[in-house]
């Protein structure tokens, strides 16, 4: 199933696979959060699991916030890689988590569980995204509470653009914030795709976002509001697949971007990567087809590696399913670059 440039990670969640993410500084780290309470850390290129803590409940989202890491059985590594995990899920509970110590620390609480855990280095903030519909900011120094922030429904994706926050909701609500000054919304925006949104994901330029639906379809928006760029804004049909002459239409649930190339991939629950150029609107290569729904994806900050979550996400209720798993993929310039 896996060919030379691929291979499974070893000691995967025991179940549903909610979200992947590389260290914002190596491919070495990878972080990864289950409904099975736990969240990982993996050694990528070891293909082992150095760490592992839980929560009380299902875990949504994690992210890493970058300092200095001391495994205690290593030498001390550069200052750039992680030192903390951040964490939520269906506890309500926002946990930071020392990699270096092994330590947790309770940092704060939803009234509701926690969808979304994102750092902007920009700000050196850590955002929280909740079906309370509320996006709170954190301090990561501290760590603690620094502002709570009414969102008009449950929040179900959010990502970070330089300074700038992009929230989406239920009701297929967009709200663009600015993070050094949250008095007011930005801009208020509706998906421009007629289903609910499922991933939001910024472009690495900062001049906009890609949004994906439940109904096969992704869209690209761009930031300035002005006519002349609007104009630019598109949108796509994209893993739909023909059965027995009948079109099976997935969800699209992930969307990475290569940092590089501002090139995008998607997972969808038709078991599917694709790698997509913006630029020049057209599909740049699929991969083999995963075992199960691709839950999240995540490129490496310098798009050599792609961690590729094949994960049931319960589309057709409880029935028998490949066993969840993660995927490190490596990708070359042939497929991620625009042509």
């Amino acid at each position: 199933m896996t060919g030379s440039n691929e291979f499974k990670l070893n000691q995967p969640p025991e179940d549903g696979i909610s979200s992947v993410k590389f260290s914002p500084n190596t491919s070495q780290f990878l972080l990864v959060s289950s409904w099975d309470t736990s969240v990982r850390l993996y050694d990528v290129p070891a293909n082992s699991m150095r760490l592992k803590y839980q929560h009380t409940g299902a875990v949504l989202d994690c992210a890493f916030y970058v300092g200095v890491l001391r495994f205690r059985s290593c030498p001390p590594l550069i200052s750039s890689d992680p030192t903390h995990a951040w964490s939520g899920g269906l506890d309500h509970q926002l946990k930071m988590h020392d990699l270096n110590t092994d330590q947790e620390n309770l940092v704060g609480t939803h009234d509701a569980p926690i969808r979304c855990v994102e750092y902007c280095p920009e700000v050196n903030v850590m955002v929280t995204g909740s079906w309370d519909q509320t996006v709170k900011l954190w301090d990561p120094r501290t760590p603690c509470n620094a502002g709570t922030f009414s969102q008009p429904e449950k929040v179900y994706t959010l990502s970070v653009s330089g300074d700038r926050l992009i929230v989406g909701t239920a009701g297929r609500r967009v709200l663009v914030w600015d993070l050094r000054n949250m008095g007011y919304v930005q801009q208020r925006r509706e998906s421009s795709l007629k289903y609910q949104t499922r991933c939001i994901r910024a472009f690495p330029n900062k001049q906009g976002y890609v949004l994906s639906s439940i109904e096969g379809r992704v869209a690209v928006e761009y930031l300035d509001p002005s006519p002349e760029v609007q104009k630019k804004k598109y949108a796509f049909k994209c893993h739909r697949l023909k059965e027995n002459n009948i079109e099976q239409i997935y969800p699209v649930n992930a969307i990475s971007f290569h940092n590089i190339h501002n090139t995008f991939a998607t997972g969808g629950s038709d078991g599917f990567v694709n790698i997509w150029d913006p630029f020049n609107k057209k599909r740049l290569c699929q991969f083999h087809r995963y075992p199960t729904s691709i839950a999240s994806l995540a490129f490496s900050n310098d798009g050599t590696t792609l961690a590729i979550a094949s994960s049931y996400m319960y589309e057709m209720d409880d029935t028998e399913h490949p066993e969840d798993g993660i995927f490190i993929r490596q990708v070359t310039d042939a497929e991620t670059k625009p042509k």
